[in-house]
């Protein structure tokens, strides 16, 4: 069965971050209202003068933005570039697909935020060293990469069989 949303029928929430930069509001729950399986999607408004999520890519999910009024500040690895209504923003899986938006308009961005969903993902926040497990968001920091077998040892030492 279909699925239409528009103005008359989505509502949003505001989501504020403990830093007051990192705001925007979020329309409610649109994937789940479609019941979709492998597509996460929601109209998001960014106001003057705030950012989007920090600055990120994921190890499991494709995400695209169209840009539906408005204008933003794209970041991404290769620099920054500005987006109007109609532009179309693909985000490929992995560090070359990092970005982030900042609305430095006077106006609202309104867009629309589609991703893949295929079960777990993990997202990295090269600015801060962290990474997000998803959809649990367990967030840790990550200071070092470490030996596969780093801790692992004295494996012998945890077996305790009956011979």
């Amino acid at each position: 069965m279909a699925k239409i949303f528009n103005e008359e029928n989505i509502s949003f929430v505001l989501k504020q971050s403990p830093i007051p930069e990192f705001s925007w509001h979020t329309s409610h729950k649109l994937s789940e209202i479609a019941n979709s399986k492998y597509l996460k999607f929601e109209v998001r408004s960014l106001d003057p003068g705030k950012y989007s999520y920090p600055y990120h890519f994921h190890r499991n999910a494709e995400e695209t933005f169209v840009i539906l009024s408005g204008k933003a500040t794209l970041r991404t690895p290769e620099g920054f570039t500005q987006l109007k209504e109609g532009d179309i923003v693909f985000f490929e899986i992995g560090p070359k697909g990092a970005h982030q938006l900042y609305n430095n308009n006077e106006l609202p961005c309104r867009f629309l935020d589609m991703s893949t969903d295929m079960g777990l993902d993990v997202c990295e926040y090269p600015d801060s060293g962290k990474i997000n497990i998803l959809p649990y968001e367990e967030v840790y920091q990550n200071n070092e990469k470490v030996d596969y077998y780093k801790g692992e040892e004295n494996v012998k030492e945890k077996w305790t069989l009956n011979e």
